[in-house]
């Protein structure tokens, strides 16, 4: 559960049951459904930018595109891999109750026979496009499938290929290889492997959640279930095949959440609905190192070396159910606080001083849960020249001119092709002179003179003020995109 861009030592939890998830114990986490008496919210159209809320809008967050993803969503995960981080991953999980259904031959002489609730999934995977202003999401891949609680890319490449692993109310773990196509990426099914019976799979996490590994570091992924127990994998890279190590009894309740400390990956951390943090040795499986109570809707930042008391404690007013730090900007947390939205933290002075981190955006999505959240792992790259041009701002109607390259940050030398012979840069595909129809619509990143770039620079090189993230949320079966203006 450490910080990939953390110092060694230092970690971060969630203070409540599941250490990343949860909502308190009287009000253990809602299943996943729309109740009758929580109505949908009506659809929006597809790009939304116009009809951000103005609490986040006026504290630097823009929404860029709302898409319906139908079923209820709880996961969204960027891909981190160079030359796929353009690729986003969505999934969605949605109970279906034997009222909902039409009656059908069972139904005998008025007597009804009961059936089993049924869970439904759907995995999304879609492309992101930095041409299109309006639909910068596209759709290129949906997979049905039962449904998914969890899932993570890998870090680093298997066999060539990115992997998505995914945590499903089957009780299994499923590997998809993501594999080219003629228009760009599609996930195939690779390999799966059955936790236990009766059970639904809730979390999972490999070990490599940092790039860059040792090279007799074995992979592996660690996994919790609806039993309370905990599932040690290994993960054979030649195939890849997955084959269970260990498995024991972590939580009395739900085990809604394992993690691995990245940095020492034979430490686990688990979180579950019996009010308990832990952290345990996989090579004593069974017997814990240490355990916190807590389950109060605050995000707590500890040092690893030191768990009997956290750096820092803030509350966020909401069940914390997943927390993502930027992949760059080390110091930035993004919260998916269920009903209340999601949050952008500044955890610096945390980490440095021992003070409450900072809130820096917080944004309430009305009638739904926030359970899905991600930073985009796509740097922006800034023009280096550009003529007088205006740009729309995206914070209404005002206009930033701009007035030469000499006020503009320069780009990573990945960005730009070659020179027009007289010494001007010539932009990339992505990177247009802005026409009267761009000056007349507008579009985002235009107005920020920038693009994205999936390429090796380094994030210092990049504008350090604008960020990409997703989150997505129950009840109104939304996928969200945003952009995020930091200082």
């Amino acid at each position: 559960m450490s910080r990939p861009g953390a110092p060694e030592g230092v970690a971060r939890e969630a203070a409540h049951a599941d250490s990343v998830r949860g909502s308190p114990r009287s009000s253990r986490r809602p299943r996943p459904r729309r109740p009758a008496q929580c109505p949908a919210r009506p659809r929006r159209p597809a790009s939304t930018a116009g009809s951000a809320l103005s609490e986040g809008w006026m504290m630097g967050s823009f929404a860029l595109q709302t898409v319906d993803t139908e079923l209820t969503a709880d996961s969204v995960e960027w891909c981190p891999l160079q030359g796929c981080r353009h690729l986003l991953a969505c999934g969605t999980y949605q109970l279906r109750r034997p009222e909902d259904r039409p009656a059908g031959p069972q139904s005998k002489g008025g007597m009804e026979v009961e059936e089993p609730q049924v869970r439904l999934g759907r995995l999304f995977l879609y492309n992101f496009n930095d041409n299109n202003s309006v639909h910068p999401l596209v759709e290129v891949q949906r997979k049905d499938t039962s449904a998914i609680l969890d899932m993570k890319w890998c870090h680093i490449p298997v066999a060539g290929h990115a992997l998505l692993g995914l945590a499903d109310a089957s009780g299994s773990i499923q590997l998809l290889r993501l594999v080219e196509s003629e228009k760009s990426h599609l996930l195939e099914p690779l390999s799966s492997l059955a936790l236990e019976e009766q059970c639904l799979a809730l979390s999972l996490d490999w070990s490599t959640g940092k790039t860059g590994r040792a090279r007799d570091q074995p992979l592996k992924i660690i996994s919790s279930d609806s039993t309370g127990q905990l599932h040690l994998l290994m993960v054979n890279e030649t195939g890849p095949r997955l084959q269970k190590v260990a498995s024991w009894q972590a939580h009395q309740f739900e085990a809604w959440i394992a993690a691995f400390n990245y940095w020492h990956t034979e430490i686990v951390y688990s979180g579950g609905d019996d009010g308990l943090l832990r952290g345990w040795d996989t090579r004593v499986p069974g017997k814990f190192l240490f355990t916190s109570k807590s389950y109060d809707e605050h995000i707590l930042l500890w040092d690893t070396r030191n768990m009997k008391q956290p750096l820092a404690d803030t509350p966020v007013q909401g069940g914390v159910w997943r927390i993502k730090w930027h992949p760059f900007h080390h110091h930035l947390l993004l919260a998916a606080c269920m009903h209340s939205g999601f949050k952008i933290l500044n955890c610096q002075k945390a980490m440095e001083e021992k003070q409450e981190a900072t809130v820096l955006t917080s944004h309430t999505l009305p009638d739904s849960l926030v359970y899905g959240a991600d930073w985009s792992w796509l740097l922006f790259c800034s023009l280096q020249r550009a003529p007088s041009w205006s740009f729309p701002s995206n914070l209404g109607t005002k206009t930033a001119d701009l007035k030469g390259a000499s006020e503009l940050p320069t780009p990573c030398h990945e960005c730009i092709e070659d020179d027009d012979g007289e010494g001007h840069a010539t932009p990339q595909s992505g990177m247009k002179p802005l026409t009267e129809g761009m000056r007349k619509n507008g579009t985002w990143l235009q107005a920020t003179a920038a693009t994205t770039h999936d390429c090796g620079v380094n994030p210092e090189e990049a504008d350090s003020a604008l960020s990409l993230l997703a989150t997505c949320s129950f009840y109104d079966h939304a996928l969200h995109l945003w952009e995020w203006e930091g200082n």
